[in-house]
């Protein structure tokens, strides 16, 4: 049976590296930074890369390799490199394929160091950024220059859980021949796969919902060979390398990933569903829900609606206070994708270093709470977040 005829589930499991001579059921871990070489020639043939094998750990190693094959399997990519964090990924990304004088379009509603990439670290190198709102993709190409390389958007967005229609920016980035190139974080492979609408490389946060209990970082990005070869010439000469530790958990990981987004994705529908009739909730934003502005546009391109859940409390900055200093259960982190739920606050944690018109442009109120909902039971996370609330 071909992968390409295997249900997904079935591939995060059964995608592993060849078994030793242990036969072991689960891939070990291999913690080495080198490999040996036979003979003098064998070292400098495998260099030249005339043959094809483990190297050294910032190059490749078994427990990477599985796991960036496992992603490009889910993701429909023909190649990928792991990272040692998500932002990780996304700036040796960038970095890799831009050069000096170079100009990107991205959407407005960004994670909050993206914004700091595109906007103080990315004018060093003369490398330039328009942004459009993820309302007006129509927008788009009168920002488009002769020297615009890259069309980036997150989707659904982080927090304000906006959705792009991915189909849309892959048409627009394939007429001007330019990449797009989509954060797809909060989708994972399991709910949306956006090389199938015409991104050319696809960035995940592992940290998040691939790892989905809060353990480690990492990071990965896939797509074409063409272009994944310059991401990986360019890693491996800045060793952003993501550790075969942390890439042996992400593997694992994968292989419990729709069932724990099937139960992410149900609690978070029941909880956007509760927060939408309670009165002191102003606004909710779910990508399942009806009155998402965009709720075909998830409808058609992700399976479930995903984890994040996005509202704003009554009464600004003191109803966001009481709220986040009475929740009981629920913790208070900036992380996400946790089997535990966690409620953030991004104006003072996430998206902090942004002015505060960036940050209503982007739907950030002081009043706004980012919710991560975990696996508990969805009466108790209703509960800890209805008590919560009755104290605004």
């Amino acid at each position: 049976m071909s992968a390409d005829s295997k249900h997904f589930e079935t591939v995060a499991v059964r995608t592993q590296t060849e078994k030793t001579q242990f036969l072991e059921h689960s891939v070990p871990m291999y913690l080495t930074s080198g490999f040996v070489f036979e003979d003098a020639e064998e070292m400098r043939a495998s260099f030249a890369e005339e043959k094809k094998r483990n190297l050294y750990s910032r190059f490749s190693n078994p427990n990477t390799s599985e796991f960036v094959d496992k992603i490009c399997k889910l993701e429909g990519a023909e190649d990928g490199y792991a990272f040692a964090t998500g932002m990780a990924a996304v700036f040796s990304t960038f970095a890799a394929l831009l050069d000096a004088g170079d100009h990107i379009v991205s959407a407005r509603s960004v994670f909050g160091s993206t914004h700091s990439l595109f906007t103080k670290y990315f004018p060093k190198w003369n490398i330039e950024t328009s942004y459009f709102a993820t309302n007006e993709l129509d927008t788009i190409e009168r920002l488009i220059k002769p020297n615009t390389k890259i069309i980036f958007a997150e989707s659904p967005t982080n927090p304000g859980v906006d959705v792009l229609d991915i189909e849309t920016l892959g048409k627009i980035a394939k007429k001007h021949k330019i990449l797009l190139v989509i954060d797809n974080c909060f989708a994972t492979p399991y709910l949306q796969n956006p090389i199938k609408f015409g991104a050319d490389l696809v960035i995940h946060s592992g940290t998040k919902l691939i790892d989905g209990q809060g353990r480690v970082l990492g990071g990965v990005t896939v797509g074409t060979k063409e272009l994944i070869r310059e991401i990986y010439l360019f890693a491996r000469n800045t060793g952003p390398a993501l550790s075969p530790f942390n890439a042996w958990i992400l593997s694992k990981s994968l292989e419990t990933l729709a069932v724990r987004v099937d139960r992410h994705s149900e609690n978070a529908l029941k909880l956007a569903e509760f927060l939408e009739a309670h009165p002191k909730v102003n606004w909710v934003k779910y990508p399942f829900l009806p009155s998402h502005p965009h709720y075909e546009i998830a409808k058609r391109q992700m399976k479930l609606g995903g984890n994040i859940v996005a509202f704003e409390v009554k009464n600004g900055v003191e109803g966001g206070k009481t709220f986040f200093d009475t929740i009981q259960m629920c913790s208070l982190s900036a992380n996400l994708g946790d089997t535990r739920t966690i409620v953030t606050h991004p104006a003072s944690t996430t998206h902090n270093k942004l002015a505060k018109e960036d940050k209503l442009a982007v739907g950030i109120t002081d009043g706004m709470v980012r919710c991560s909902v975990g696996l508990e039971h969805i009466d108790d996370i209703l509960k800890d977040i209805q008590q919560s609330l009755e104290k605004i």
